[in-house]
């Protein structure tokens, strides 16, 4: 039988001990993501109608990045709220900290890694709806801090995604589908905002994962 030192067990369980209660990096989900069943009643609450106004669409109709707070704009903001362990500089910019993306599962410590996504593209806003806002409507939503409507991400895979819907894009972290939908669901019902045929599909599909 093989005896092992006690000194040698006491150090194995201090190593084991300590990677089970080290602390983990706590990385924030934005506010106001409803359950399944509040989803689900709001997808089906929301008009249903074809795009349209796509041709008049100009990204500078959103006013974004405006200041929140001192010297941190709205991108900045999200930066510091969805990352963790996360230290700016006097203008704000994170100068160290780590950010994990949901919709691909990846962690990055630059921030130059990592864009903000609006969940809702303002191309997509604009084409179920935005386009009959006031300039002051749209600079709301484009900065809105108080709702699922901007995530942290890694820029590949917000570039990925553009300005598409769920019927032609989805993340591709699929654990992400269920949280994705109830997200893009509450900015469409906050807002008012339309959605079409293939769109509200795609959504119940991604639903049904939940």
């Amino acid at each position: 039988m093989l005896r092992v030192p006690r000194a040698a067990l006491a150090t194995v369980a201090a190593v084991v001990l300590s990677i089970v209660l080290a602390p983990t990096p706590v990385h924030a989900t934005p506010a106001n993501i409803p359950s399944y069943s509040t989803a689900l009643s709001r997808l089906n609450s929301l008009t249903v109608a074809a795009e349209s106004h796509q041709s008049s669409y100009n990204r500078d109709l959103f006013p974004h990045w405006i200041t929140i707070s001192g010297t941190c704009n709205a991108r900045e903001e999200v930066l510091k709220r969805d990352g963790a362990n996360v230290v700016v500089d006097s203008s704000c910019y994170p100068i160290s900290g780590s950010w994990y993306s949901p919709y691909d599962g990846l962690t990055r410590t630059s921030p130059a890694d990592i864009d903000i996504d609006h969940m809702v593209p303002l191309a997509e806003a604009w084409r179920s709806g935005a386009w009959a806002w006031s300039t002051s409507q749209r600079q709301t939503y484009a900065n809105d801090l108080g709702g699922p409507e901007l995530w942290a991400v890694t820029n590949s895979v917000n570039r990925s995604k553009g300005d598409k819907d769920p019927a032609a894009w989805k993340p591709p972290r699929s654990e992400f589908h269920c949280t994705y939908a109830r997200a893009w669901i509450q900015v469409k019902w906050y807002y008012n905002l339309t959605v079409d045929s293939a769109e509200k599909s795609a959504l119940n599909t991604m639903l049904s994962t939940c």
